[in-house]
């Protein structure tokens, strides 16, 4: 088995990926770079420091994630993190403006096929990573989850009227995020038996491609909460949906 800790980011090459893969870095971690582009994912490793290693890793494909799940277990032994980051946002292509996004995601007009492109990244996409990395994590002490979720995608803030991003909740990418919340608190009762701890976090409005830049909280400010619940001790809370400023957030 590797002897220092390793953690496993999914979509690491660019955004908060980048930023929880290189913060980690920093903490001793040996870090799993996940990119679906490998030569994406080799660069942006060599640009941390050597203790990032890069890995192939579309969420999308079955076959990808299996062989992203054997290398880690064969060539490392452990998975003591696993952030689940990968998300798109739209299945448009080009330049989006908020406006277009929010229209485009209406439940009234989205295309089939592109609902299904994001959920396929966002919520099934997590599963089939979850699915192929957990034998591994059984096998590591004080094991932990962190899915990287959004305050958009909560029920509670947007069931209230006066909820300033309320007519922004649509079928894509909002609703995909609800999902992802409700994996996470199924995947933290399923594991808490085993000392397993699943928390999703929300990084806030951040200015990264996912935003189209125009966030509001550097990409420093969105990986945040997840470094600090992948460095918690072993007895720390599980089935949490937390930000770094305003804490616990409503599902």
């Amino acid at each position: 088995m590797h002897t220092s800790r390793v953690a496993l980011i999914t979509g690491a090459n660019q955004g908060i990926g980048f930023q929880i893969a290189t913060d980690l870095s920093g903490h001793g971690f040996t870090v799993l770079l996940g990119s679906r582009d490998l030569a994406r994912g080799e660069i942006a490793a060599r640009e941390i420091g050597s203790n990032v290693v890069p890995l192939q890793l579309d969420v999308t494909d079955e076959t990808s994630v299996t062989a992203a799940a054997e290398r880690v277990r064969s060539d490392f032994g452990r998975l003591d993190v696993l952030v689940q980051n990968a998300a798109i946002a739209t299945a448009l292509t080009g330049e989006v403006t908020s406006q277009q996004l929010a229209h485009a995601g209406r439940p009234s007009v989205i295309p089939m096929q592109d609902i299904r492109r994001i959920w396929d990244t966002n919520v099934f996409g997590v599963l089939a990573v979850y699915q192929a990395m957990l034998p591994v994590m059984r096998l590591t002490p004080g094991a932990r989850i962190v899915n990287i979720s959004s305050g958009a995608g909560s029920l509670t803030l947007n069931a209230q009227s006066d909820f300033p991003l309320r007519s922004g909740f649509d079928a894509g990418y909002c609703a995909s995020k609800t999902a992802l919340n409700g994996l996470t608190l199924a995947m933290a009762i399923e594991l808490e038996p085993e000392g397993i701890r699943v928390n999703a976090v929300s990084p806030g409005y951040t200015r990264t491609r996912l935003t189209g830049f125009a966030g509001t909280d550097t990409v420093e400010q969105g990986a945040a909460e997840a470094v600090r619940l992948a460095l918690l001790e072993d007895r720390s809370p599980t089935g949490t949906f937390t930000h770094a400023e305003h804490g616990a957030l409503p599902w």
